[in-house]
């Protein structure tokens, strides 16, 4: 989880592929009218996420009732959002993907042929809620390599 170019995606491709695990891609699942919205410049409401999230909710679901690991990326920017998703697993697990600012804008903005632009990098920032030590949730700095945010993913499963 984490505002968008911290690197959701690749870290999570990876570490799926390292774990055997199904990896779900969020941003694959938003319908047509929130992509058009996003790539219009418009940020999206709690209300317009509300659907989105559930279908994130419903495919990590079905991959544990399939007896998969799954992976999946999705910004789960507030704590509701967090709680919604858990609401269909409640034993998720969420790493936040720590990055600064300055660092999304510059990533979001090199992206080619992705819906989101780097002008709502601020409007993310502004949604964030980190999450806090009760969630069970681990922070990891995202600005890293994606190999070493693996590593650092994988040792925090080893240890909880």
């Amino acid at each position: 989880m984490g505002v968008a170019g911290c690197g959701k995606s690749a870290v999570g491709e990876a570490l799926a592929a390292t774990l055997g695990a199904v990896f779900v891609e969020g941003d694959r699942l938003h319908p047509p009218e929130n992509v058009a919205r996003m790539a219009s410049g418009e940020p999206l409401t709690d209300e317009l996420r509300a659907g989105w999230l559930d279908a994130i909710g419903r495919r990590i679901a079905a991959s544990i009732a399939d007896g998969q690991r799954v992976v999946a990326a999705c910004s789960a920017l507030k704590r509701g959002y967090r709680e919604r998703l858990r609401g269909f697993c409640p034993d998720l697990r969420f790493v936040y993907l720590e990055i600064d600012p300055e660092t999304a804008r510059r990533r979001v903005g090199s992206r080619k042929g992705h819906f989101m632009p780097a002008s709502l990098v601020d409007s993310q920032f502004a949604t964030l809620e980190a999450p806090t030590a009760d969630e069970h949730a681990w922070t990891v700095d995202g600005t890293g390599g994606i190999a070493d945010i693996v590593a650092t993913i994988l040792g925090e499963l080893r240890t909880s």
